[in-house]
């Protein structure tokens, strides 16, 4: 029976993809050495925040989705990014292969909270893998499961990430407004003339520090 273990060896922006994409470079390794014809492979990415630090900007910015800094112990949890399925060919021995994972710049959703609250640094992940093994045996094509416990750690560079960002959504972030809040918004926008919704945005920060004062 086929013994595989897993490594994150890289991780770079998809290029001329529809969307973002990052994808990882994961090397599949079976200790065994059995011919492998093809694994069904699922594989569920998390965000694991503690394990790195946090400047005091940082934590400001976290406040949204942890809380508190002197309540992280408790508040701080793992992150989930996706959960995708990738077909990888046969090999013997090891073999590399890409898992490509979707980013998106919906501000409703926790890990782009997240990432964007960094300054600088890396983005810790794990990647957990489960799924079916067909391999070569003494009876012919057998079928195995891969165990749940095998993982692997990896550390995206943020950079990496705004870049992308950069490419895909130059100089733009996206908000995604409920339906009531957007015809409000609509409204107060045609009713004044205003040309653009970033100017509409402005007129109302504007009146709200002028209230404020």
């Amino acid at each position: 029976m086929p013994e595989l273990s897993f490594q994150v060896e890289g991780a770079e922006a998809t290029p001329n993809a529809a969307t973002p994409l990052i994808t990882f470079k994961v090397r599949a390794t079976d200790a065994e050495m059995q011919p492998i014809h093809s694994i069904a492979l699922r594989v569920q990415v998390q965000i694991e925040p503690v394990r790195r630090l946090y400047s005091a900007t940082e934590q400001e910015h976290l406040k949204e989705l942890f809380g508190e800094p002197e309540r992280w112990s408790k508040s701080v949890r793992p992150l989930l990014w996706t959960n995708t399925n990738v077909n990888v060919p046969g090999f013997d021995g090891s073999s590399v292969f890409g898992v490509p994972v979707p980013c998106t710049f919906d501000f409703n959703v926790a890990v782009t909270k997240y990432i964007y609250g960094l300054d600088a640094g890396e983005i810790p992940v794990t990647l957990l893998f489960s799924g079916t093994i067909f391999h070569a045996g003494r009876m012919g094509l057998q079928i195995a499961q891969i165990p749940w416990d095998r993982e692997a750690n990896y550390r995206i560079p943020v950079h990496l990430w705004r870049e992308m960002m950069d490419f895909y959504y130059p100089n733009t972030s996206w908000l995604c407004l409920r339906r009531d809040v957007f015809e409000k918004l609509y409204s107060f926008k045609t009713q004044h003339g205003i040309p653009t919704w970033e100017q509409a945005l402005e007129r109302i920060l504007a009146q709200s520090e002028e209230v404020k004062s």
